[in-house]
């Protein structure tokens, strides 16, 4: 019995100190290793602010700067250390009135009483330097730096594209993005966003009960630094669209200019347009829905990527081609012209024409027979067996899908399918006849300007 009372005594002794020596280092770790912890503890003396990169800058082609940043600044608040403050002189320093005061504080509440959330966003210069004095007097609120985007010219803004904030549906969505984030929007300024957003930082500062920053915590130790976003060289030459958009002013429609031997987009006009300055900063919603509202002249709408065109008679030598490829012209074909072809009319000039003088005189009976020629070539078992090879050929220049430029809003243009004219003539009731409007360019094929340029490179 003795032995057996003195075996669980250090059995006993044993387990406790097990257990002493578990907490001790689970201590040790929170005390001295984990320092997250002690920051979640200090949490109500210390401030964590989010030290935004500058955005990446864009040029043209030449170097010539198109997209730069400038200077603005978020007030900031965290409703849990707002105590009582002269709101009156706080609206007078920063523009707003009474009732906007409330209707801010409101919504930071809804957001967190203790998390910081944007209370006023995008003061200027001068409001800030006004504020900054008198910082201490408002426990609770700070001053963010941000950076807006500046334009250097009025011009390219479809080229370009906006940055304005995220939505919470793609908070929810992508992690690298917070609430009060910037993210681009359509043109470049979307298309090359992980490359120009660059990566944030975080600064976390010692802050007394009047919100007075008194220093770094632990010296900067656990400070993140800001990486800038990349600069973009573009492809597009500014005086090129400058002038571009000088010949457009007050017309409605599209300019697209392309390097020929490599496909760059060297300018994209869409008339009517807007200057991209009108969407950064405070009044960026009111402009952006302005614009919006504007259905008579629609300058937000990219014509160049999104409009959809009969190409008219700039389609004619394509059909000239597929023609010669399929081998149901030659060169020296002739074809004789009387003021058109069936009910397809045409003007006055000399007949019968080969191929060439049918290009140059935009003979509209030339080209209705080369391609009545093709749809009927006897290669082929059915019309629409010719039709879908046609189709090809179309494909293979570009037509009837995206050429993959980077921007999103890019559209496919239209050449319809066999199917499309089944649905609406009836399964094997349309024949050459019935479609030979698209041998001129016209009818059910519908062009970008983007892809009309790109046929032509």
């Amino acid at each position: 019995m003795k032995d057996a009372f003195i075996s669980r005594k250090y059995i006993i002794i044993a387990l406790i100190v097990l257990a002493s020596l578990i907490l001790l280092s689970r201590l040790f770790v929170i005390q001295v290793v984990k320092d997250t912890y002690r920051l979640s503890a200090d949490n109500n003396v210390l401030r964590y602010v989010t030290q935004y990169p500058a955005r990446g800058l864009i040029y043209d082609r030449n170097k010539n700067l198109m997209v730069y940043n400038q200077a603005a600044y978020d007030i900031m608040v965290v409703p849990a250390q707002v105590t009582k403050i002269d709101t009156a002189e706080f609206c007078n320093l920063v523009g707003i009135s009474a009732t906007s005061f409330r209707d801010r504080m409101k919504a930071a509440l809804s957001y967190s009483r203790r998390a910081p959330s944007v209370f006023l966003k995008q003061i200027s210069a001068e409001s800030y330097a006004r504020l900054q004095e008198k910082m201490f007097l408002y426990p609770g609120f700070y001053v963010q730096p941000r950076t807006l985007r500046k334009y250097s010219k009025p011009i390219a803004g479809h080229i370009l594209g906006y940055v304005s904030e995220v939505d919470e549906s793609l908070v929810k969505k992508e992690p690298y993005y917070k609430s009060g984030d910037y993210i681009g929007k359509l043109g470049i300024e979307e298309a090359y966003e992980k490359y120009l957003r660059g990566q944030r930082g975080v600064k976390i500062y010692l802050v007394d009960v009047y919100s007075r920053i008194k220093g770094s915590y632990a010296e900067g130790r656990m400070d993140t630094v800001a990486v800038q976003g990349e600069d973009i060289i573009s492809t597009v030459d500014m005086d090129l669209q400058e002038y571009g958009e000088l010949l457009m002013r007050n017309k409605s429609g599209s300019i697209v200019a392309l390097e020929p031997k490599t496909g760059e987009v060297l300018a994209l006009v869409s008339s009517p347009n807007y200057d991209p300055n009108l969407l950064v900063g405070r009044v960026r919603s009111e402009n952006f829905a302005r614009l919006s509202a504007d259905t008579a002249h629609l300058p937000l709408f990219n014509r160049a990527l999104q409009a959809k065109y009969p190409p008219g008679s700039t389609f004619k030598p394509i059909n000239g081609l597929i023609g010669l490829q399929e081998k149901v012209i030659t060169p020296s074909t002739l074809f004789g012209c009387n003021n058109g072809y069936l009910f397809v009319k045409c003007h006055s000039h000399s007949s019968p024409l080969d191929l060439i003088h049918g290009i140059s005189n935009s003979c509209n009976s030339y080209f209705c027979q080369t391609y009545r020629r093709i749809l009927e070539n006897p290669v082929y078992p059915t019309i629409e067996a010719a039709y879908t090879k046609w189709k090809e050929y179309l494909n293979e220049f570009g037509f009837g899908k995206k050429l993959g430029i980077e921007f999103t809003n890019e559209l496919t243009g239209l050449v319809p399918s066999p199917a499309y004219f089944d649905k609406y003539y009836g399964k094997n009731r349309w024949k050459a006849l019935t479609v030979i409007s698209m041998a001129i360019g016209q009818g059910e094929i519908e062009t970008t300007p983007l892809q009309m340029a790109n046929m032509t490179a």
